[in-house]
This record gives structure tokens, sequence and C-alpha cells, in this order.
């Protein structure tokens, strides 16, 4: 794209976000805006982010730029095997509207009705919606944790933070839902009703507009640029992650492809420590046998590892490796983030603590300093465990109780 386009259209972004009219945008900008296809607006966006404009304020006003981008995206045409990783994500896409779109209705009927009596099976109909939307998680880790990921290493970084952005968004939404519904049985009906119609209707609204961003601008730019290597290496982290229950099994059922190239094993050479020694395997598998997840990232804010124990509580891909930090969260956390590892280089800290309760299991979660013996900052190291079980400890137990 030339300086001068870019220029122009870096424009148009800036004026619809001054409030100029879209259409009026569009007029003075048509010529300009012609032949504009997915990764040129990415980029765009990108630089436009990088020069001072607030991410919540394009986030915010996305629906509004893809007024004037929505002609010349639409022309675009994907070409895709139905077990690629990208028609997945859209197939489910499709699927997700749908429930939203029967939600909805179901919500519209509840609203309307009179006597309670009759609305049981319409009751079931929504807990059956709200399941599917709650499992509907493992399709924003997918994008979340690999896409999104894959597009940084290629210079794409402000739009996934955007589209995460949206995701949370949605997440308070399928939340306020299961919320609502516990509130069916309450004496003030009234209230119910309108507060699950409320839902409902957000829900039917965010999700089409997220997902024609993510369907016309996000994932063409990754069909762009990805190699056929780095797409096998998609579909292998999509499958590690899973799917939905409602993601048809005719697309997930294919064999991932053999790599390009195949893995040649290293030999099982000795590493020295400090205190004892071992091979590359017996590390490996003893750092994935602990009972903690553990997370590295260099003083350069890079995921540098990560271990693979039984039980994962959060979802982690190899396409982190090499990430910087801060895009490994949500925005609203970056302050926190950028707090804790701003303290460990500075020393003031070397221990930053969290506990939370996920799906009724009591979350620990610790952030380390690790420093070398000299006290120079070589990285933090975050340590994640389900102590759920530990809380419950009681008295003493000194006998083995197994029973073969």
């Amino acid at each position: 794209m030339s300086t001068d386009k870019k220029t122009q259209i870096k424009e148009a972004i800036r004026q619809l976000h001054a409030g100029v009219p879209p259409q009026q945008v569009k007029e003075k900008f048509r010529t300009v805006l012609e032949g504009i296809d997915s990764l040129e607006i990415a980029k765009i966006e990108d630089e436009l982010i990088r020069e001072g404009m607030k991410r919540e304020d394009m986030q915010r006003l996305c629906d509004v730029h893809m007024a004037i981008f929505k002609d010349q995206i639409e022309k675009q045409s994907l070409n895709l095997k139905p077990t690629q990783p990208i028609s997945i994500l859209m197939e489910e896409h499709k699927i997700m509207t749908k429930m939203a779109e029967d939600l909805l209705a179901v919500a519209d009927k509840i609203h309307n009705v009179a006597d309670f009596r009759y609305i049981e099976e319409d009751i079931h109909q929504i807990e059956h919606l709200a399941s599917n939307f709650t499992d509907s998680e493992k399709h924003y880790q997918r994008e979340e944790n690999v896409l999104f990921p894959y597009l940084e290493k290629h210079g794409i970084s402000e739009p996934p933070s955007v589209m995460w952005m949206e995701h949370d968004k949605i997440r308070e939404t399928k939340k306020k839902l299961l919320t609502v519904l516990q509130q069916a049985m309450d004496p003030d009906k009234e209230k119910f009703k309108q507060n699950l119609w409320e839902t409902a209707n957000a829900l039917a609204n965010l999700l089409p507009s997220h997902f024609f961003k993510e369907n016309n601008i996000l994932f063409p730019t990754a069909l762009s640029v990805f190699t056929q290597q780095e797409w096998i290496d998609i579909r292998k982290q999509f499958d590690q992650i899973g799917y939905c229950c409602f993601t048809p099994p005719t697309l997930i059922t294919a064999p991932s492809e053999a790599p390009l190239q195949p893995e040649i094993p290293t030999p099982s050479t000795l590493m020295q420590f400090e205190n004892g020694n071992l091979t590359e395997p017996q590390l490996n598998s003893l750092l994935d046998t602990l009972p903690v997840e553990i997370t590295f990232i260099d003083e350069n804010d890079t995921v540098r590892y990560f271990n693979l124990p039984e039980k994962i509580i959060f979802v982690r891909t190899k396409a982190i490796i090499g990430r910087k930090v801060q895009n490994c969260h949500p925005a609203k956390s970056l302050d926190t983030v950028t707090k804790i590892l701003d303290s460990f280089k500075s020393g003031r800290k070397n221990l930053a603590e969290f506990w939370i309760n996920l799906s009724g299991r009591m979350i620990f979660i610790r952030f380390f300093a690790v420093r070398s013996p000299e006290g120079t900052y070589l990285g933090t190291m975050e340590v994640v465990q389900d102590v759920t079980d530990i809380q419950k400890l009681q008295g003493e137990k000194r006998l083995l109780d197994w029973t073969d």
C-alpha cells in the first residue's frame, strides 16, 4: 500500500472517531477505499494504536469502521478445506449465532407470557442453550492461545487485542445469563423476564457483530500471512485445547496432517546443575509431574517455558512461546501485570499472590521474581495450583492406605 493511501485511510478512521457520520466518510474516501483488503485494514489499525489511539476507542468504534469497509471486505472469498482451523471457527460462529437467535426467541416468548406455569419447557431450552454457551469457551481459548499469538508473530498485534476485549464482553454477558437463570424461581417474575430478555438481546447483538469482524478482517489476515507449516501446527494445538460440544464432528475427526519437517530426536545429554544432573527427558518429565502449572517469563517479558501437568487449570499452547506476556492477558489485567513486573525488576518485591474460585475449586496463583545468586533479575515464574483438597486436610496421615 502506498504511503499516501495509508495516510488517507488513517485520516478516514480518525474522522470516524471525531464523530463524522460513516456515510459521509465513505463518500469522501470512496476512491481510496476501493480495493482495500483485510490485511491492509489490520495493519493500519495496528499502526493507529501504536501512534496513540486508545485501544478502548478502537474497540468501541469497530462497528463504525466496518460500515465504511463493509463493501470491500465482503468481496473477499475464502476457499478452505472443512477441517482447516479457520473453517472450524467460522462454522462455530454460524452455530453460536443461531444459538443466540434461539435464545432471544425463547426470551421474547417468556417476556410476553402471563402465566409462568406454561413455560417449564422454555426454561429447560434456555438452560440447554446456556450450557452450550458455557462450553463455547473452548472456541475463544483456541483463538486467544493459538491464533492470536501466531498473528502477533507476523506483526499483527492490535486487532487480536481488540477482539480479546470483545471476548471478555461476551464472557460477561454469558455469565450474566447464568445469573439470570438462577432468578427463574424468584417471586419477582417480572424482573426475571426483563433481565432475561435484556441479556438475550445483548448476546444476540454482540455475537453477529463480533463474528463479522473476525470472519472478514482477522481470519482473512491470518490466511494471507500464515505458512502451510504454521497451519499444521495451529490445527494440532486446536486439537490439544479441544472443541465445543456443538462443533460438528466431521470437522474435527480428520487426523492432523504430518509435519512438513519430521522432528529429529535430540540425544539425551546430561545437564549439569549445582545440586545434581539430569537428562533432558528426565527434566521434562519431572517438571510435568509437578502438581502445579509453571510458566517462566524472561527478563524481557517474553514467555520462554511452561510445563504440562496431568491436570490443566489454565490453557496454554506452544504458540505462546516467544510471545510477550502482556499479550497473554486481557486488556483489563495489563495494569496489574505491569505493576508486578516493574516491582520485580526494581527489586522492590519478590512475590505476588492471588486466589480465585473457579468452578467451585480454589485456585492459588503466585508470581515469583527469579534472580541470580548475585540478585540480578532473570525473569518471573508463575505458579498455579488447585488447593481445594489441601484446604480440607485435618489431623495427620502416617500410614499408606493402598488397597492393592
